[in-house]
Order: structure tokens, then C-alpha cells, then sequence
């Protein structure tokens, strides 16, 4: 048994009809794949991922965190199905049949995943007729963003044929356990609780002398911090229907536009990609805020020895998107700033360290707090934490194949709640790099525009970016003619 973490347990917190809680994707695979040898397939894979097997179960009156345990009666037919993609089987057909999946919760009397194998993929510009695509979900109390890629070993190879995979354990799996052992575990977990306590506020006077610090001595502003975002479409309800698309750039050229701004990063670029899009959505609509549009960018806190643990081991930074700047370079300019700024107080905090006080918080409390919160639509009344997330995962630079079909491309999706009704996924492989937006039908119907005007975007930053090279490398030409006269 494993009890769940004070931050995976916060993604029950917040779970309802119209906020399902998980991560997930759309692969498209090149070339024809039966069914019937993706469940074999599966079948010989699935014990090498725990989580895949695993669900939860609560201890009685909501006391404590539930508990990861083996499922007795898993079957992995209950996890995986086949549906046929209407014709003409294009890129809309498809983004329709994903954003309906991502609508929907997950059984919590099940382990808490789902894969859906599409066929009929035959009208997608640059896939192969006769694809197939898959669409998965996964529970993000039990997988993030570095541990969702991970999973992604359990399914792909580097070779077109695939590896060995030993048998599953033959041991017997025990029943379910009763609600007097789990209340039991919960009363010395009560009892035991309060003894962090005391190092978690030492850790919290450590962090707060830091950043004073840095703002006081080192005269380094403070950067943005939660419900400073300005109010914004984004940040209000969202309904139960989800709207997906996705991005697909090429990774070379994206990486190109680091040029643009000294020590700007591939990750500055992508966050001036989606400013980019973001300032012309709702300038079309007549809604830019004033003040700029602020990004949570979720931080890995996995060590090297962490690297394959399933779970949620994550911090955060809060970046102004500079949505009020026209000029792209100069919104890059401002964003490569508020990055390394953020950075400076990310590197001095030990986030580990302050996000123990997630394992303080009784789970019954906290989702009832949660509940009441989305029935009162406080969102609507206070100032956003943030007003989107941006979450870059990076994944394999090579090709990898599924029961030797070579996975073309790689997209995700990622949970919207109330107050934070966009989120953007960005993955990178083999030589691309997909952005892929998550919102409501109620805070962006016409998702498939914002898309649009992301890669309108990147376009726009790439010919701003190559007119100041081209300036640059024109001036540095007149200079070095002009000493070689002299």
C-alpha cells in the first residue's frame, strides 16, 4: 500500500463531473495496426508501469489520503477500446473524437488510466493512410509530466522491433484492505503529522530570508507571485465539454529563434509563441487585459534517482507573457527576463521543501473546501492565482516505434479547472514540437483559431528574428569592411 502524496491527493481535491483530473494525449502511429495486437501488446507490457494496475482506495469518512493498492479483479479489457474515426478520418474528425474523450472522468473504482485505439486516421496532410491514432488518459493523482513521459518506455522502443519484456510476477494479490487497517493507518498518520511541523517552518524562515535577500541586497525584483494576474476570459467557470487541438512546429526552426534575444532559451521561445497567440486571440475579441497575461510553468523537483517514481514532484513559476507588448522580439526580450528572475528565486527556495505543507492538509476538509468553491464560483470573484499554464515536457529526439510502428507524432492535454480555464502542453520529438491547448466549449469554443494563431505566431517571431540577424550580420559587414579600408 501506498498513501498518496499531500499533492497528488489535491487532484481528488479538485476532481468533479465538469473538472476530470487527468493527463494524457494523442499519438498518431504510421501505418496500419490491428486492435487485437495492441491489447496482446499491451497485455505483455502493462505489469512493468505499478501505477497501471493499481487503485484507490479511501479510508472510511474521507479521515486521511486514500491509498495506491493492487486491483485484485484488473482486467485490462475494462481499460482500452477501439472506435472507428468518422470519415473523411481528417485532423477535425480527429480533434473532436479527443476533445470527447478528455470530457470524461475516470472510473475511481478502476486503476485510474484509459487508452482509446483509433483506426480509420486516413485524412491527416503528412500521415500515411491507414494510421492509427491513440488517445490516452491517465490520472494525474498518479502521474505528472516527467513520469507521464516516463511511462512512454512501458509502450515504445527505439527499434522497430521490440525489446524483451519479462513475465509478470506469478504472486497472488491480495484482497482489498478493510476500512478498520486503513483506519488504523490513518490514526498514526494523525498522530505523527504534527511532528513536521516544526521543520517545515524552518524550512519556510530559510525561504522567506532568501528572497528577501535577493530583492533587498541583490536588488532583484520579486517576481510575480499567485492572484497578481489580471482578470481575463480564461479565469472564469469552466463546463464539462473540453476543447483540444494542437500545434505541431518543427523543432530546428523553433530552436532558431533563440538568435532573436541573447541567452533567450527554448523555453523563452515557446512562452513568446503562445504570448504571441494569446495577445491576438483576445485582441480579436476585445478583451486584452492591460497588464500582462501571467503563465504558470510547472518545475520538475525530480532528483536522478527519482527519475522513474510515478507521482507528482513538481514546483512552479509565475512568468509575465508581456501580452501588452506588440513588438514579438521585444516580447521575448521581457519574457527571457521574467524567466530568469524567476529562476533566481527558484534556485535560492527549496520548493521541496515548501511543498510539505501539502501533507498537512486532512483530505476530507480539503475536498470539501474544494466542492464549495467551484458550487460558489469564487473564481469569478477574486483576482486569478495565474491566468494559464504552459508545461514543457521534453521527449525522445530519435524515432521510437509501438509493436514496431513508428509513433509520427506526439501531442498532449492536461487538466483546466475553475479560475484557470487554459492549459497548453508543449512535447518535443524527433525534430518536432507540438503545442497543444486544453480549455471548455464555455472560455474558448473556437480552440481550433487560438491554434492557428499559434503557429501564426511562431512565424511572425521567425521573421522578426531573421530581420535583426540579417541587420545584425549587415552592420558586423560594414564594421570589418570598414577596418579593412582603414
Amino acid at each position: 500500500m501506498e498513501e498518496l502524496s499531500g499533492l497528488d491527493a489535491s487532484f481528488l481535491y479538485l476532481e468533479s463531473e465538469t473538472m476530470p483530473m487527468h493527463i494524457g494525449g494523442v499519438a498518431i502511429l504510421e501505418d496500419s495496426m490491428r486492435f487485437e495486437d495492441f491489447r496482446v501488446f499491451l497485455s505483455q507490457r502493462v505489469h512493468t508501469v505499478p501505477k497501471l494496475r493499481q487503485r484507490l482506495v479511501s479510508v472510511p469518512m474521507s479521515l486521511d489520503r486514500p491509498y495506491w493498492v493492487e486491483d485484485p479483479e484488473f482486467d485490462l479489457n475494462n481499460h482500452i477500446r477501439a472506435v472507428s474515426l468518422p470519415a473523411p478520418g481528417g485532423w477535425r474528425e480527429l480533434r473532436e473524437l479527443a476533445s470527447d474523450v478528455f470530457s470524461g472522468q475516470l472510473d475511481r473504482d478502476r486503476p485510474l488510466w484509459e487508452f482509446v485505439f483509433v483506426e480509420g486516421v486516413d485524412g491527416i496532410d503528412q500521415v500515411p493512410k491507414g494510421s492509427v491514432a491513440l488517445i490516452s488518459k491517465v490520472h494525474h493523482a498518479g502521474f505528472d509530466g516527467k513520469s507521464g513521459a516516463d511511462l512512454m518506455s512501458m509502450l515504445y522502443d527505439v527499434s522497430p522491433v521490440p525489446r524483451p519484456v519479462s513475465a509478470p510476477s506469478s504472486d497472488k494479490i491480495e484482497s482489498l484492505p478493510g476500512g478498520i487497517g486503513l483506519l488504523a493507518r490513518s490514526a498514526l498518520h494523525l498522530v505523527t503529522r504534527p511532528g513536521k511541523i516544526p521543520g517545515l517552518v524552518w524550512d519556510a524562515g530559510k525561504a522567506a530570508l532568501k528572497a528577501s535577500y535577493l530583492s533587498r541586497i541583490e536588488g532583484i525584483k520579486t517576481p510575480t507571485l499567485p492572484f497578481k494576474a489580471p482578470k481575463s476570459r480564461l479565469n472564469d467557470t469552466v463546463d464539462k465539454q473540453r476543447r483540444w487541438d494542437s500545434a505541431v512546429l518543427d523543432l530546428a526552426r523553433v530552436k532558431k529563434l533563440r538568435r532573436g534575444v541573447e541567452g533567450a532559451t527554448l523555453n523563452d521561445v515557446v512562452l513568446a509563441i503562445c504570448a504571441g497567440a494569446l495577445r491576438r486571440y483576445l485582441l480579436e475579441k476585445d478583451e486584452l487585459p492591460d497588464k500582462p497575461l501571467v503563465a504558470m510553468v510547472p518545475v520538475s523537483t525530480r532528483t536522478a534517482e527519482e527519475k522513474n517514481a510515478m507521482g507528482n514532484q513538481v514546483s512552479a513559476m509565475y512568468i509575465q507573457l508581456a501580452t501588452d507588448i506588440e513588438d514579438p522580439i521585444k516580447r521575448l526580450e521581457k519574457i527571457n527576463i521574467s524567466t530568469l528572475v524567476s529562476k533566481l528565486y527558484q534556485d535560492a527556495i527549496d520548493a521541496r521543501s515548501l511543498m510539505g505543507f501539502a501533507e498537512l492538509i486532512p483530505f476530507g476538509l480539503a475536498g470539501v473546501a474544494a466542492r464549495f468553491y467551484s458550487r460558489a464560483a469564487l473564481a469569478k470573484r477574486h483576482a486569478p492565482f495565474f491566468n494559464l499554464v504552459i508545461t514543457n515536457v521534453p521527449g525522445p529526439p530519435v524515432p521510437v516505434y509501438l509493436a514496431g510502428h513508428k509513433l509520427l507524432v506526439n501531442m498532449g492535454t492536461a487538466p483546466i479547472y475553475d479560475g484557470m480555464g487554459l492549459i497548453i502542453p508543449v512535447f518535443s520529438y524527433d525534430g518536432t514540437i507540438s503545442l497543444s491547448p486544453t480549455s471548455s466549449d464555455n472560455i474558448m469554443p473556437d480552440i481550433n483559431v487560438f491554434t492557428r494563431y499559434i503557429r501564426e505566431s511562431a512565424l511572425e517571431l521567425e521573421q522578426a528574428v531573421n530581420e535583426r540577424v540579417e541587420a545584425h550580420d549587415a552592420l558586423n559587414a560594414l564594421i570589418s569592411n570598414k577596418e579593412v579600408r582603414l
